[in-house]
């Protein structure tokens, strides 16, 4: 695997563990009756995703780029 993928799914994989820690701080404030706390942690998990699938969309670029020098 090329460098430049492994750095793309070492990102993705950081932007996931962000998002499962945003959305469980979102569900704690949402049982609570803090709906405008969770509604910002929801929002910043989206946010989170968002850039995790671009990871691992250049992720699996540089994987064809890879196979396509072989």
């Amino acid at each position: 695997m090329s460098k430049k993928a492994a750095e793309h799914h070492k990102k993705a994989a950081e932007h996931a563990t962000h998002v499962a820690r945003h959305h469980t701080e979102a569900a704690k404030h949402h049982e609570a009756g803090h709906h405008e706390k969770a509604a910002h942690h929801a929002h910043t998990a989206m946010g989170h995703a968002f850039h995790a699938r671009g990871h691992a969309e250049e992720a699996a670029k540089a994987h064809a780029e890879d196979h396509d020098k072989k």
